[in-house]
């Protein structure tokens, strides 16, 4: 039996001390990682070199957050946090004293680097299990807003801090940034009180491990909504992958662009990002918010191609595109993730969000490694396109499905509220 947690004012304000602290450390984290890929594009021009990079931290980050789902919701979520983030921050510091002393050696800082998946597969779903647990119903949907407006301005200025300092300044020296802001990080983390989930002690034997895996899935098919969105989300998912890992390789390379042309781009998509976040912190309620979410995905993959298609070095036109893409983000985001904090019981959040965090990315590692080599045989902007247009297909197919099952299903939301 659970004891019911009741999220109020005080746990929102503590929540705030928690969250402010948090995006300090995204901050850091932003400015290193693109600092890194930065750092491996220039040195190896190898889009192969640069997928693999991404499956090694994307295939155990995967792998954990399959099963992180039950632990979070038996252990104490604060101190999840604090292990998984102090070793997070040993490892940077690793690839500072690599780099400090000559031993940065591409595959090894790959091999390294995706040591953060794992770290990542016990943080973010406990971090999102916590939200529902500290804030109050009626200000989720907006508390998720202001999340992504913020996330969204600190993702504009990090890779713009990072290539400017790159400019002048040392790798190693860039990267200490990280470990200072888990510092900040950290201090606010122990200011914070965070709610545990406490089972009352009974006759009935504790559940095992795998049953209480199950009874995540079991929830999670008792709200269709939320499960077609995760089948939409894997695919799109899986093809948006080459996006993120040969950005710089498309800008630099392929448009013989510039650090300074790589952070153009994505700070106008940051700056979407941000817009979109506003917009989802000011507005309440989404009518037809399902519908929504899949003309969102859909936009997604369309501004995909056209920046797949743009002309050689036309910075401009990718950054409209890049910048509707990421205005998208935050309000698909929103809507998906304030549906399943209200739908989703407390005490099962903690599986829920790592079940949908597995289900989304499954497929991403293999994204990730066939990527490389079907770039070298298509070419990183045909990729785009291809990868964009199969997209739309695939949206539009389970749109339709997906509409005609929640018909079927007459408990489900329309709107959040």
């Amino acid at each position: 039996m659970i004891t019911e947690i009741t999220a109020n004012e005080n746990t929102f304000k503590s929540y705030l001390v928690f969250w402010s602290g948090q995006l300090f450390s995204v901050l850091g984290s932003s400015i290193s990682q693109f600092t890194i890929i930065l750092w491996l594009t220039k040195i190896t021009g190898s889009a192969i070199l640069l997928s693999l990079a991404s499956f090694l931290y994307l295939l155990p980050m995967t792998i954990v957050i399959t099963f992180a789902g039950v632990l979070i919701d038996r252990w104490n979520r604060k101190k999840i946090i604090i292990v998984v983030d102090s070793l997070q921050a040993s490892i940077m510091v690793l690839i500072i004293f690599l780099f400090s002393f000559g031993l940065a050696e591409p595959i090894l800082i790959i091999a390294i680097n995706g040591l953060l998946g794992i770290f990542q597969g016990f943080h973010i779903p406990t971090v999102n299990a916590i939200v529902p647990t500290m804030v109050p119903k009626e200000r989720l949907s907006r508390m998720n807003g202001v999340n992504f407006f913020f996330t969204g301005f600190i993702q504009i200025i990090g890779p713009i801090i990072a290539a400017l300092l790159m400019a002048f300044i040392p790798v190693m020296i860039i990267l200490w940034l990280d470990p200072i802001t888990f510092i900040i990080a950290f201090v606010s983390l122990l200011l914070t009180k965070i709610p545990t989930i406490k089972k009352e002690v009974t006759s009935i034997k504790q559940k095992s491990f795998l049953e209480d895996f199950k009874i995540g899935f079991r929830t999670l098919k008792l709200i269709p909504t939320v499960l077609m969105m995760l089948l939409v989300a894997m695919f799109v998912n899986f093809l948006l992958r080459p996006f993120g890992i040969f950005m710089p390789y498309f800008i630099l390379f392929n448009h013989s662009g510039t650090p300074y042309d790589l952070a153009f781009v994505l700070a106008f998509m940051n700056g979407g990002t941000l817009l979109g976040a506003l917009v989802t912190s000011i507005k309440k309620n989404w009518k037809h918010g399902f519908s929504v979410y899949f003309g969102g995905e859909l936009l997604l993959m369309v501004t995909y191609g056209i920046i797949g298609i743009s002309p050689h070095g036309f910075f401009l036109l990718m950054s409209i595109a890049a910048a509707i893409f990421g205005f998208t983000i935050p309000i698909i985001n929103t809507i998906y993730l304030t549906i399943m904090q209200h739908k989703v019981p407390k005490e099962k959040m903690g599986r829920i969000s790592s079940i949908d965090w597995a289900i989304s990315s499954a497929i991403s590692p293999i994204g990730a490694i066939i990527s490389g080599p079907l770039a070298e045989i298509f070419g990183v902007p045909k990729f785009f396109l291809y990868c964009s247009i199969i997209g739309v297909l695939i949206t539009l197919i389970l749109w339709w499905i997906a509409h005609t099952r929640v018909n079927n299903h007459n408990n489900e939301i329309e709107q959040i509220r």
